[in-house]
């Protein structure tokens, strides 16, 4: 009964958002097309449920070239004069909204993360993705990108053997909270270099204790 609840909450919840939020979203759209001329939405191939990739929707904040920049600059400098304020104030993520209303993803989850992370999780760490992703999770409520990447996989796993209503409405009050304290909860590219880098160091000493113990 609870994953039927919870998804009709999620398309009831998102679809009245994104009512409520269509003319400023509009008007972002607009202001973001102004800025550069560039696409306005910007997609990216993440993992869901059972392991199934799809689309994720944001608002683009990087730089329309930003493939031909990236030797050049930063990745704080390819991040345009509007990307800043809607990656500070998550405006950005808004997009997701259609993300809920086709099943993708739910409003309380965990994150989905690319593709690029899997590759190197073991059995236990999959389990996370038992779990129709989320918009906010508990690892963001307890820290989101401040916390360490193991971290964020054992908050996302507890998430996964508690998952129920009351835990779900609870995590999406303290949500809003933490987003109007702490701001953008994206993390930067050089963030998700260093957290693959620690996967794989993970994997690479589980493998080396499997080999010890043939």
């Amino acid at each position: 009964m609870y994953p039927i609840i919870k998804r009709l909450l999620d398309i009831i919840i998102a679809t009245i958002s994104l009512i409520l939020l269509f003319i400023p979203m509009v008007i972002v759209a607009i202001i973001i097309k102004l800025d550069d001329g560039g696409k306005v939405l910007y997609k990216q191939k993440r993992i869901g449920k059972n392991l199934k990739s799809f689309y994720i929707y944001k608002f683009r904040t990087m730089k329309c070239d930003r493939v031909e920049l990236e030797c050049l600059l930063s990745h704080e400098e390819m991040v345009t004069r509007v990307g800043r304020i809607l990656r500070a104030t998550s405006i950005d993520e808004l997009p997701q909204l259609i993300n809920i209303i086709k099943g993708d993803m739910s409003f309380i989850g965990p994150r989905p993360w690319m593709i690029d992370y899997y590759s190197l999780f073991n059995e236990e760490q999959k389990r996370r993705c038992d779990v129709i992703p989320g918009l906010s999770g508990l690892a963001q409520v307890k820290g989101r990108n401040d916390i360490d990447i193991f971290k964020k996989i054992e908050y996302d796993l507890e998430y996964v053997e508690k998952a129920n209503l009351w835990l779900d409405i609870k995590l999406f009050v303290l949500s809003i909270v933490a987003a109007i304290r702490k701001g953008n909860s994206e993390i930067s590219e050089l963030g998700i270099k260093e957290e693959l880098k620690k996967l794989q160091d993970m994997q690479s000493i589980q493998n080396d204790t499997e080999v010890l113990h043939r």
